[in-house]
């Protein structure tokens, strides 16, 4: 697919516009960077928003979970589907309260998901979810059985119609307001991983792995 992306109706930024952005490489390195996305559907007329672990393999984002889930169920049988990613960079405080903001990083996926049959993607776009949480787990982890594939669903979601938005930089106060007499600023946010913690049964001459040790959340496009 191509690097960008033409907006829809249903996918252009029009509150905020100037933060938006429709390339391909912006909005898959806010994906591979974040952990959760949230899900919302329409099952006979009741809206839900289920928020879930994802993956990505290309140009499709992959959701998995128990085959019985309601959700999966239910998307597994075509109905609309919207994704979003959030990753939440700091929190702007401005002088007046009405320009208090927040420097974010989103995207919004719309489709709808198709339930994986072919035992090869499905088990690639596992790898791929797991790959996508910790890179390097699934090759040192037990493999899954085929009681456990079954007992799993995966969705893919092409991503033909997304967009996402940014929003960065330093606080944007009303001229007046600066002579308020009030700190502002920006207070910056990011996860960052502890110390492992083994578990109390390990098997001896189990060490902590590298990946664990440098765990990051930062990713490159």
């Amino acid at each position: 697919m191509p690097e960008s992306n033409v907006p829809t109706a249903r996918t252009r930024v029009v509150r905020e516009p100037q933060r938006a952005v429709y390339d391909r490489a912006t909005a898959y390195q806010i994906l591979d960077e974040g952990f959760i996305c949230h899900v919302g559907f329409t099952v006979e007329g009741q809206p839900y928003v289920i928020p879930t672990g994802y993956g990505r393999r290309g140009d499709n984002l992959y959701l998995h979970g128990s085959a019985a889930s309601r959700m999966l169920r239910s998307l597994e049988r075509g109905i609309p589907v919207c994704v979003t990613v959030t990753l939440l960079d700091g929190l702007v405080l401005a002088r007046s309260i009405f320009n208090h903001s927040m420097n974010y990083r989103s995207v919004v996926v719309l489709g709808t998901a198709l339930l994986v049959d072919d035992p090869q993607e499905k088990l690639e776009a596992l790898i791929a979810l797991s790959e996508h949480i910790l890179p390097g787990r699934w090759k040192e982890s037990r493999q899954p059985t085929e009681k456990e594939l079954k007992a799993t669903s995966v969705l893919r979601l092409p991503m033909e119609e997304f967009s996402a938005k940014v929003r960065e930089g330093g606080v944007i106060d009303d001229e007046e307001d600066y002579a308020f007499p009030t700190w502002a600023g920006v207070i910056p946010l990011q996860m960052v991983a502890g110390e492992p913690i083994s578990d109390a049964r390990l098997l001896p001459g189990q060490t902590v792995p590298a990946y664990a040790k440098g765990y990051s959340r930062k990713k490159t496009a």
